[in-house]
């Protein structure tokens, strides 16, 4: 049996972990997580749960709705490139997003961020952008979990999830069940590649050959880390607008397996949706992907949003106008679609003059 020296004193921080970098980074998130405060959120950072009151928050007979997500190894393009400051607020997004889509508000959000050794700076700038990105949906930052672990990542990477809750009165949720033969299906543009299909990506960039320094190919006026770091947008404050303003049948988050997997989640059984694929313009880096990448339409279809961030199925009646509100809100909106009986094809079909 080996025995290591004797009477020599063994540490925490000799073994890896700074408690004293961790208490740092807490200081340093509070008034991140002040400056997202919000009705129902009670107390502060430092305690062992937080508080969240939804009848301070407006709300009389909530149904809560929790999501969970990361951002996948849209990391690794982050550690690469020394860029921290939007992967919070894509944490952020993919969570809230899905809040939305069943009509529910986001109420508060927490986040999980674990690293092998802790750097202060780095995490206070992915803390940031948690922050705002609670700020751009509306959610309190009510409490986290920073973990360092020695052995278990290497030097640099680190990993995020997020959790988040939100509510919506009873009888008020979207569940897919008012979507009709006749619906229309409206498209909400996307900023880019949001957080899913980066293992694909980076495999693209590695095979190229490309520096994440270089200029995209793309977009030469920024580097290929900006083009591809840019983060996904938060739909929540305009799509609450228009759910209270009637007309929104169903709502799909755009993401991993995009329209053809995500839309059918929102359809009754006996419906699909046919989309005319020229009725939206895809940012470049699809084309990118698809050109000198070589990814198959097919496959580029199943992996990314193509465009749509996010997918409104109204009422015909309805359309235009949730269309004109949306547009004011700061959205592209784009109509692509139909809702038509299935039949033996496909829940989502891509038809030229689908859209109308």
């Amino acid at each position: 049996m080996t025995e290591g020296p004797p009477d020599v004193p063994r540490t925490y921080k000799d073994a890896g972990v700074d408690i004293d970098a961790g208490n740092a980074l807490v200081e340093a998130i509070k008034p991140l997580a002040k400056s997202t405060a919000r009705a129902g959120a009670l107390g502060g950072l430092g305690g062992f749960g937080a508080l969240f009151d939804p009848r301070a928050a407006g709300y009389s007979d909530p149904l809560l709705v929790a999501t969970t997500d990361g951002v996948g190894t849209k990391l690794k393009v982050a550690i690469e490139a020394g860029r921290h400051d939007t992967v919070g607020i894509d944490l952020v997004a993919m969570c809230v997003n899905d809040l939305v889509v069943q009509g529910a508000e986001p109420l508060f959000f927490l986040d999980y961020f674990a690293t092998g050794r802790l750097d202060p700076a780095a995490g206070a700038e992915i803390v940031a952008g948690i922050a705002e990105g609670c700020r751009q949906a509306g959610c309190a930052l009510v409490g986290g979990e920073t973990a360092e672990m020695p052995g278990m990542y290497a030097a640099g990477d680190y990993d995020l999830a997020g959790f988040s809750v939100g509510a919506v009165e009873r009888g008020r949720q979207l569940d897919g069940t008012a979507v009709a033969e006749g619906d229309v299906v409206l498209a909400l543009a996307s900023s880019g590649l949001h957080s899913n299909g980066f293992s694909l990506v980076r495999r693209v960039v590695a095979d190229l050959g490309i520096n994440y320094r270089a200029p995209a190919p793309f977009q030469p006026e920024v580097t290929l880390a900006e083009a591809l770091l840019v983060p996904t947008r938060i739909y929540v404050r305009p799509l609450l607008a228009a759910i209270a303003a009637g007309g929104v049948h169903a709502l799909a988050h755009i993401t991993g397996g995009g329209l053809p997997e995500n839309l059918p989640r929102v359809l009754p059984e006996g419906l699909a949706a046919e989309l005319d694929p020229a009725c939206w313009r895809r940012a470049p880096v699809f084309d990118w992907l698809a050109e000198a990448g070589r990814v198959p339409e097919e496959d580029l279809y199943r992996t990314f949003n193509c465009g749509v961030g996010m997918g409104v199925v109204a009422g015909a009646r309805e359309a235009e106008a949730l269309a004109a509100r949306l547009v004011a809100a700061g959205e592209t909106v784009t109509r692509i679609g139909r809702i038509v009986r299935r039949g033996a094809g496909p829940s989502v079909r891509f038809e030229a003059g689908a859209a109308g």
